[in-house]
Parts: structure tokens; C-alpha cells; sequence
């Protein structure tokens, strides 16, 4: 009986080995999905933080242009409040368009403006045209124009809602997938213990006795390969940013943090449910159906 559990046990070990590293990179896949579902939300809220919104003024009066800005500032959509005058306009206008005009032009015909930045969630046709109509409200007479790129504003609201859908849909597949991958990495694994715990069984030993050692060791294996997973997927994110620094600005730590621990609980809890309901199936099935 004894040469039995211990030839079982050996090869056992090498099933465990192929199930810590088929779950860690199992995870690592869900874990890149999650990750770039989360970015996707923060990539569309900085591509919509970065709409200007002129507005640009009749009003040379600094007391008036004062109250207009100040106006702006308080409002909950506004962020990143500037006034340009005629010579910051200019060079704005010579360094988007490479060239300078005094070659050309004696006078400035571009007009004063305070110009900000709407917040994410008001870069919207319908919030944006709500804002227009109450800052023309509050200065009828002070205001010319106030100018927004609307093709763009379109764009990006249609854009964002499709991006978001079609991760959403992936992360769902691939977690059905994770699952279920999981779940048969770890039936795998204890297929070759069959007879070890089949053979427990015979000398006596209870259910929770044998089921207990597995359970503890499928905890640590699924802490293992959730520490691979989150480092592998911790030295793409550092080499994603290295290439990209731009990245480094809609990095949420917080977010971040969450994502890791979620890798951590699937990864412990389906190595956990998984182990002991193979015990469970192993120990209700006959020695000669073992074979």
C-alpha cells in the first residue's frame, strides 16, 4: 500500500509543475484583456479631455474678461482655463501651422479667447451644446463665437462606446474560456493522483482528511501562478510603457492594484473548487473504473 501512494506521489509532482504554469499563463491572458479594458476607458477619457473649446470674445474690457473666465472656472465641466490674447494667439497659430504670418500680415486678425478644456464626461454633442447655449446666456453681448471640433466630438463619443462593447464582449469570452481552461489544467493534474487518493480511501482515512492536503496545495499552486501571472503581466505593462510614455499618464494605480488581486481570487478560488471536486469525483468512483 505504501509503494503505492509513494509511486503515486511521484508522479503526481511533474502534473503539478505543467498545472501552475498552464494556469499562470492562463491568467496572464486574462489578465492582459483586463488590463486593456481598463485602459480603453482611461485612453478614450484622455482623448476627450484633449477638445479645445474657444470661446472667443468681442470684449477688450479686462474686468469683463475677468468674469468670463472666472465664470468658466467655477463650472463643473470645465478644466485647465486659459485667456489668450492676440500675441499668444499668434504664436499658437504659428506653431500649429509651422509659419509665421508677419512676412504676409501688418495687423492681427485673430481674436482674444479664453480657451479650456471640457471634463470627459460632458464631451458630448448634447452636454456641449447645453454649454455653448449657457455661456452665450450668461454673455450675450461679450461673446462672438464659441468654437469645439464637433466632427471630432462625434467621433470620439461613437468610437469610445464601440471600443468598450467590443472589449467587454472579449473579456467575457476569455473569461468563460479562463474558467473553464482552468478547470481542466486542474482535473488534468489530479487525474494522476487517482490512485493516491483512492488508495487513502482504503486504509480508512475520512473524506475531509484526504481532501484537506489537496485543498491546501491548491491554494499554493494558485498562489504561485497568479505571482507568475502578475509579473509577467507587470513587466509587459513597464515594457508597454517604455515604448509608449505617453501611457504612463492614464496609468490608475488603483485600478491597477484591483486587476492584480482579481488574478490572485480567480486563480486561488478555481484552483481550490476545481482540486476538491476531483477529490470528491475520485473517491465515489470503484477502483477497476480508476484503470
Amino acid at each position: 500500500m505504501s509503494s503505492v501512494g509513494k509511486a503515486s506521489l511521484k508522479r503526481g509532482r511533474p502534473s503539478y509543475i505543467y498545472s501552475i504554469v498552464g494556469v499562470a499563463l492562463v491568467l496572464l491572458m486574462m489578465g492582459i484583456v483586463g488590463w486593456m479594458f481598463l485602459n480603453s476607458k482611461e485612453v478614450t477619457r484622455v482623448f476627450k479631455e484633449d477638445v479645445k473649446i474657444s470661446v472667443y470674445l468681442r470684449t477688450m474690457n479686462k474686468d469683463t474678461i475677468g468674469q468670463i473666465q472666472q465664470y468658466i472656472s467655477l463650472q463643473p465641466y470645465a478644466k485647465d482655463v486659459r485667456y489668450i490674447d492676440k500675441e499668444e494667439a499668434k504664436k499658437i497659430w504659428n506653431t500649429e501651422n509651422n509659419e509665421d504670418w508677419a512676412q504676409f500680415l501688418d495687423v492681427n486678425p485673430l481674436p482674444e479667447s479664453i480657451d479650456f478644456f471640457a471634463r470627459a464626461a460632458y464631451v458630448n454633442r448634447d452636454s456641449l451644446e447645453v454649454i455653448q447655449k449657457n455661456i452665450f446666456t450668461a454673455f450675450p453681448y461679450q461673446i462672438t463665437e464659441i468654437n469645439y471640433p464637433p466632427v471630432l466630438v462625434n467621433n470620439l463619443d461613437a468610437k469610445a462606446k464601440q471600443l468598450g462593447l467590443i472589449i467587454l464582449v472579449i473579456a467575457i469570452i476569455l473569461g468563460v474560456v479562463v474558467i473553464v481552461s482552468i478547470d481542466n489544467t486542474i482535473k488534468l493534474a489530479m487525474f494522476s493522483n487517482r490512485f493516491l487518493i483512492k488508495t487513502m480511501q482504503m486504509v480508512g482515512a475520512t473524506r475531509s482528511f484526504i481532501a484537506r492536503p489537496m485543498n491546501i496545495r491548491a491554494v499554493i499552486n494558485g498562489i504561485i501562478s497568479s505571482t507568475i501571472a502578475v509579473a509577467l503581466l507587470f513587466i509587459l505593462i513597464m515594457w508597454a510603457e517604455s515604448y509608449f510614455p505617453e501611457m504612463k499618464q492614464i496609468r490608475d494605480i488603483k485600478l491597477t492594484a484591483i486587476l492584480f488581486g482579481s488574478m490572485y481570487l480567480i486563480g486561488i478560488a478555481i484552483s481550490v473548487y476545481s482540486t476538491h471536486r476531483s477529490v470528491l469525483k475520485y473517491l465515489k468512483m470503484k477502483l477497476d473504473d480508476l484503470y
